[in-house]
């Protein structure tokens, strides 16, 4: 399964700000569109506020100019981050309810999930975290060799 340029190097920088112990939900510079940013914040100025989907006015006169950033379009950097903030376990827009310690490495998994999940549906390829196909594989694999023994 082929993946974009732009696929592959944000799941790199995601991969390693997770092992790293970089990434952080609350810090725009940290999050996981500051972290596919290459640690910059400038996006935060594309919506109102930090977890909100709708593009403020800057935000709509870049994606109108067909602006991109790392590949991605201002509305597509917005749903990452909801993505990522919800599978932390956030309430959006952020404020409301938030995960007791935002740095836990199991919420961070999660957030991590999401993001990667949305990030392929963009890109219209399989979830690369979908870890169903290899219990599918085992099955299929085992129901394979039953019917053969049951055959003979």
């Amino acid at each position: 399964m082929p993946i974009s340029n732009r696929l592959d190097q944000a799941i790199q920088k995601l991969y390693q700000a997770f092992h790293q112990n970089t990434l952080h939900p609350e810090c725009c510079k940290s999050c996981a569109v500051g972290t596919i940013l290459d640690n910059t914040d400038g996006w935060k100025h594309l919506s109102d506020g930090h977890g909100h989907l709708h593009l403020n006015y800057i935000g709509r006169v870049n994606e109108l100019c067909g602006k991109r950033f790392n590949g991605y379009t201002p509305s597509e950097l917005l749903q990452i981050e909801a993505a990522f903030l919800k599978g932390c376990g956030y309430a959006l827009p952020l404020g409301r309810k938030q995960p007791i310690d935002p740095l836990d490495k199991d919420i961070q998994f999660d957030g991590l999930c999401a993001a990667i999940s949305l990030l392929c549906s963009l890109d219209r390829v399989e979830n690369v975290m979908d870890y169903t196909r290899l219990f599918r594989q085992e099955l299929d694999q085992h129901t394979e060799r039953k019917a053969v023994i049951t055959a003979i």
